[in-house]
């Protein structure tokens, strides 16, 4: 098999960016903002970026150690450039690639040699097929969990009563989970993992497994294994997974 090699600009991130899934950015850095110049005027070509997760207790800048070696191309879709020369931006994944060297030399911001990451030869669709309507399900699931959570955190803030809240969601109408793709339509079996997923608070590593997996047919069954999970620990504890570095303890500059 022969590899091709493509170079990247890299963005660390700490969130795993998903094929097909959107991923908007509020760009303040001033490598980030030149990056971002760099994607509008084709100083950089196709206006990908690739975006790769920050390993869980480490920082964007502790190098190439502290990143996943698996990330995911982002394609820029909207610019708005802000008075003070910050950027809002949304992207798009497209494409997986694994790492291969990264270089903190040549730019402002790191850019990195990569491989991209196909999958696997496909599964038979009709082994597939109760996979994603299992999948689907566990995403409705998560998602009527969720709502039932949200309720109770709002009711809990504004001093109502259990009883109200149970009386609120009984006359309300039954709400259906978003569809997988939007308004793009149907979303085909390769991505439809990585499209629920990215619609799902799951914990870093969950997400990470699921964009690695090469297989389908795996995928799906990682997909609804952790959105099954999360949405018992949701429905049961109101617990919802949150990244290490939000209960990081600062550093001093002194």
């Amino acid at each position: 098999m022969v590899i091709v090699v493509e170079t990247l600009p890299l963005f660390p991130l700490g969130t795993v960016l998903m094929p097909g899934a959107p991923l908007p950015l509020h760009i303040f850095e001033p490598r980030y903002r030149q990056l971002t110049i760099d994607l509008v005027t084709g100083a950089v070509p196709g206006k990908q970026f690739g975006v790769v997760a920050v390993r869980e207790g480490w920082g964007p800048d502790d190098g190439p150690e502290g990143l996943h070696e698996v990330g995911c191309t982002a394609t820029l879709r909207e610019v708005r450039r802000l008075p003070d020369g910050r950027f809002d931006v949304l992207t798009a994944g497209d494409r997986r690639f694994r790492l291969l060297d990264v270089d903190d030399s040549t730019a402002p911001y790191l850019v990195a040699n990569v491989e991209w990451l196909p999958d696997d030869e496909d599964d038979d669709p009709a082994t597939l097929e109760p996979l994603e309507r299992a999948a689907r399900a566990a995403h409705r699931r998560y998602c009527t969990t969720a709502r039932t959570y949200r309720r109770h955190a709002d009711a809990e803030e504004s001093g109502v009563t259990e009883a109200e809240v149970e009386v609120t969601a009984a006359e309300e109408p039954e709400e259906e989970a978003p569809p997988a793709g939007g308004e793009h339509g149907p979303v085909e079996a390769s991505i439809l993992a990585h499209v629920l997923a990215a619609d799902c608070l799951l914990p870093l590593g969950d997400r990470q497994e699921i964009l690695e997996q090469t297989c389908p047919r795996k995928r799906l069954e990682l997909v609804s294994h952790a959105m099954a999970r999360e949405a018992e620990l949701l429905g049961r504890l109101h617990a919802v997974w949150a990244p290490t570095a939000k209960f990081a303890v600062p550093s001093s500059d002194n």
